[in-house]
């Protein structure tokens, strides 16, 4: 029957429709939407009464129009007729297709307006990234260390699992039973929470609206009968103590994980775990700064990596916030008086154990320990007098300390000396100045970080370091400013509102990236860093600065300024870093290109390197002392003697032994005079000569030039090694006893064996006679003047002394001509006659004029006399062979020469054989010693090696060096930060 009835009203649908063919608008059913129209069929009134079959002309509408539908016939059943059939079923279900396009655009909005709001919800969500370090890194690793799989099968099934566990339903109904009991504590339990959710969005920094929880409408209906301010008093109180809570919650969780990463850093000791990445970064950092704080800037390459520079006035702190960030009273103190007299780098690192080390020694100090602070504080103190040069009170030396512990943030940090106003007596007049320039030299590096210390229980108007950093940083870019000593402030400022000017930055003219109070103490020097955490915490909990919001939690406690501090140092570092090494690469072009271009065939020795290269040719030069042939040795240790006692010969035994009148009185007196130098005097001066020749022969092969091997450079080095080793070298005490022994032997001997011996004893005569003769005469020539000769043709005259000399040496030698065998001697008588002569030609002259004269003049008659002799004596050896026997000849002048001559024979022989088997090696080992004490002392290395070719050398091997390990670090700082 139903069917039958929606045949019909299609019917009637198709008579309406070709009723008003060509014509829309008039039917109500077009007018409807085609699902409705569709639903619309089975209640038409129409459809009860058009039973007759029609034609449909017009092709009905259809989402796949573009196929044309066939006319239908449908059959009417019930009143016997047959209608055409129509497609109903296909055109409702077009009809009803249409809604795929809905839902499809419905999806499609959805699911775009679905993830632009997941997008935002995940920017809103804080990057956690930065904080994967407080997870220690072996949690990351321990699928590398432990088989999750073995570990899974070992662990029991579910169902033996749930064997063991209890009958949770006897416990229900027993909890249900206490249900009455425990209804009241999940009330209060719900309270709590509504007041906490209620403090957490009244402690919220941003001053937007927010809707209550329920819990939160709980919480402010239980403050309705309170005041308005007494209940944010109250929120406030209520605050801050759930701030403190999770404070110390937080802390006792870092200090457990500070345990835990000790741990595994002692495993890391003793090789269980290989963790070198995070231990070592900042210490490869460290190595840069050290390798350029040694660097000498000739080239004007200026450094410009990442510090944190501590800056303050004196007093004001630095030095306890130091040891805050460090943990540990390292720094020595003083009351009111400059302790920090040189820049010091601290560089802090994480370590298993709690220890410091200097750059430049072996020693740790373990900073658990009080006799080790004790003496690691002296050993500061020490180095900083040291390095502080005669007159002046601060230095621009750096020392370099590394501290390591658990927990320690990494950084590096420069404390400087603290600013002054005035300079008091017992400093430098130039101390002010050299501190604010040592301050600027390390503050207008564009990359340091700078901590800006001020004292917060004195004026804020009598700050001198906060002119000094704005005028470094005006816009306050890299500068972080702590306020010290808060607990004193507190007490003594009036306005507690001018803390907070300060620490919001209104007070002071600077800018900063953050602002910091903290509290290092009470004062007293013997505090503890435990302590003074446990006092400091305890302040800012019972601070009114707190409780009344004029300062945030965040800006309070040393530990929240270090951990800002190292965020700052290496978000620094990170960005400056790779354009540090990319200036150094420029640098070492440069200087690679000056070296080629002006150094094209050396190599590129520094400093080092050449002294080792001078060290060795040094070595050879001293070894070649002992190539030297004994025959060279013996003739110019034999040379070097006569030319020193010659003289002594001569006036003091040949002169006055030729003056007696018999060979007997001759030899005597030889032989007493000869005994008596030989006792006192020529053994000291045959080792002193001995000693001169060594020198002079060391000297000789170290200033030899070696054709085009020489290498100017080293010249003042070999002259420094030879100098140094002659001082240290001291000669043998007992080569005199023995060598005195051996000369009296030899001066005793009067044998000559053969003729050759008498003629070299002649010659050697002749020679040392005419050599004094010369001598002689050159000096009666200055006393006399020229001769007629030299006066007329270099057109000289003679002084009015010399006139006088000369006519006195003629008198004198009339006098001589008269008696050819006179005395020495020049009586008393025969001066007055010289002096009444020349008088009485009108010549007034002294006696002691006379006297000297007279001493020329007979010294130059009797060498003249003895050369003659000597030349009678060169037949005289058959003579001297029968002892002169029937001879009016004598020669015993030959035969104490002949003696003289063999005892510097034999002397020489004695001294060179000493010299080659002891001296020679003694002096080899002198000159190692100096060297290698050389080689330690830098300074002495700097002085000695100097020049342009070293300079550039030097600076080319350090920037390569510091190229080298910013690469190395920019290499480990991008894999920790992957």
């Amino acid at each position: 029957m139903w069917r039958s009835s929606a045949r019909a009203a299609c019917v009637v649908c198709q008579n309406l429709a070709n009723g008003t063919y060509g014509a829309r608008g008039k039917s109500p059913l077009q007018k409807l939407h085609l699902v409705s129209r569709s639903i619309h069929h089975s209640r038409h009134p129409l459809s009860r009464f058009q039973r007759l079959p029609l034609r449909i002309s017009a092709q009905p509408f259809s989402a796949l129009n573009h196929l044309p539908l066939r006319s239908s016939k449908l059959l009417l059943v019930k009143h016997g007729s047959q209608p055409h059939r129509t497609f109903w079923l296909a055109r409702v279900v077009s009809r009803l297709l249409k809604l795929r396009y809905l839902v499809l655009g419905s999806a499609v909005g959805g699911g775009y307006t679905a993830k632009k709001t997941y997008d935002q919800w995940k920017e809103m969500v804080p990057d956690l990234s930065e904080y994967k370090w407080i997870i220690p890194d072996f949690i990351w690793e321990l699928d590398e260390y432990v088989d999750f799989e073995k570990l899974t099968k070992a662990l029991p099934d579910s169902e033996d699992l749930a064997k063991l566990l209890p009958d949770f339903d006897k416990i229900g109904e027993s909890l249900r039973s206490l249900s009455g009991f425990l209804t009241p504590g999940y009330n209060l339990i719900s309270e709590v929470i509504g007041a906490s959710d209620l403090l957490l969005l009244l402690g919220s920094p941003r001053d937007t609206a927010f809707r209550a929880t329920e819990q939160g409408c709980e919480a402010e209906k239980q403050y309705k009968k309170v005041s308005d301010k007494e209940k944010v008093d109250q929120l406030q109180e209520e605050l801050l103590r759930t701030q403190l809570k999770y404070q110390r919650m937080l802390e006792r969780l870092e200090k457990e994980n500070k345990e835990l990463r000790k741990i595994v850093l002692q495993k890391d000791d003793k090789g269980i775990h290989q963790r070198k990445l995070k231990k070592s970064l900042i210490d490869m950092y460290s190595e840069v700064l050290d390798t350029l704080s040694d660097y000498d800037a000739s080239y004007n390459t200026h450094d410009h990596l990442p510090r944190v520079v501590v800056v303050g006035d004196q007093s004001a702190g630095k030095t306890s916030v130091l040891e805050m960030i460090a943990q540990a009273r390292i720094f020595p103190r003083g009351s009111g008086e400059m302790m920090t007299r040189s820049p010091v780098k601290v560089t802090l690192s994480e370590g298993p154990h709690h220890v410091a080390i200097f750059k430049d020694s072996s020693r740790e100090f373990d900073l658990t320990k009080e006799e080790d602070l004790a003496a690691l504080r002296n050993e500061i103190e020490i180095r900083m007098r040291k390095s502080v040069s005669d007159g002046c009170t601060v230095s621009t030396e750096t020392i370099s300390l590394s501290v390591k512990g658990p927990g320690l943030q990494r950084m590096v940090l420069v404390d400087l000396p603290g600013v002054i106003s005035t300079v008091t007596s017992g400093m430098a007049p130039d101390t002010k100045e050299t501190i604010f320039s040592i301050s600027k030299a390390y503050m207008q590096n564009p990359n340091a970080i700078i901590l800006c210390i001020q004292d917060g229980s004195v004026d804020a108007e009598r700050s001198i370091v906060t002119d000094l950093v704005s005028q470094m940083d005006p816009q306050g870019k890299r500068t972080i400013f702590v306020l010290t000593k808060v607990d004193l402030a507190e007490q003594n400022v009036a306005s507690p509102s001018r803390i907070q000017q300060i620490i919001e930055g209104k007070l002071f003219p600077m800018k900063a990236l953050g602002y910091f109070a903290v509290v290092t103490g009470r004062g007293n020097s013997c505090e503890s860093i435990e302590s003074i955490k446990e006092y400091e915490e305890e302040f800012f909990q019972n601070s009114k600065l707190l409780k009344n919001c004029m300062l945030k939690a965040h800006q309070v406690t040393t530990r929240n300024l270090s951990l800002a501090v190292s965020d700052c140092f290496w978000k620094m570092v990170r960005e400056s870093v790779e354009q540090q090494a990319d200036a150094f690469k420029a640098t070492r072009f440069n200087l690679e290109t000056e070296w080629k271009n002006n150094y094209p065939r050396l190599r590129e020795l520094d400093r080092n390197e050449l002294f080792e290269k001078a060290k060795n040719e040094i070595l050879d030069e001293v070894i070649s002392l002992s190539q030297v042939t004994p025959k060279h040795w013996e003739e110019i240790l034999q040379k070097s003697l006569w030319d020193r006692v010659s003289t002594h010969v001569i006036e003091n035994i040949y002169l006055p032994a030729a003056q007696t009148t018999n060979s007997g009185t001759f030899n005597t007196t030889v032989d007493i005079k000869l005994k008596q130098w030989t006792d006192k005097q020529l053994p000291n001066k045959a080792v002193e000569v001995a000693w001169e020749t060594l020198q002079e022969e060391f000297a000789r092969f170290m200033t030899e030039e070696k054709g085009k091997e020489h290498d100017d450079i080293f010249d003042k080095l070999k002259q420094a090694v030879k100098d140094e080793s002659i001082k240290r070298h001291k000669w043998n005490e007992r080569a005199e006893d023995s060598l005195r022994v051996i000369q009296h032997n030899a001066l005793e001997d009067r044998s000559i064996s053969d003729k050759q011996q008498w003629d070299a004893a002649i010659q050697f005569m002749e020679e040392t006679l005419h050599s004094r003769l010369k001598d002689t005469e050159s000096v009666i020539e200055d006393m006399v003047g020229p001769d007629w000769k030299k006066r007329w043709l270099y057109w000289v005259g003679r002084t009015k002394e010399q006139t006088i000399r000369n006519e006195t040496k003629n008198e004198l030698e009339k006098m001589i001509k008269c008696n050819e065998e006179h005395p020495a001697y020049l009586a008393n008588d025969e001066v007055t006659t010289v002096r009444k002569n020349l008088e009485a030609r009108g010549v007034a002259v002294d006696p002691c004029l006379i006297k000297d004269t007279w001493h020329q003049v007979y010294r130059r008659h009797f060498l003249k006399k003895a050369l003659g002799h000597c030349n009678l004596c060169r037949r005289g050896f058959y003579y001297y062979q029968r002892h002169f026997v029937d001879s009016e000849l004598e020669c015993n002048d030959v035969v104490l020469f002949w003696r003289i001559q063999r005892m510097l024979g034999i002397t020489a022989n004695t001294l060179r054989q000493q010299l080659t088997n002891t001296e020679v090696r003694r002096l080899e080992k002198n000159v190692k010693e100096v060297l290698e004490d050389f080689a330690e002392d830098c300074e002495k290395k700097m002085k000695l090696l100097t020049g342009k070719r070293v300079q550039l050398a030097e600076d080319l091997k350090k920037v390569r060096e510091i190229q080298e390990k910013l690469e190395v670090f920019i290499e480990a700082l991008h894999q920790e930060e992957k």
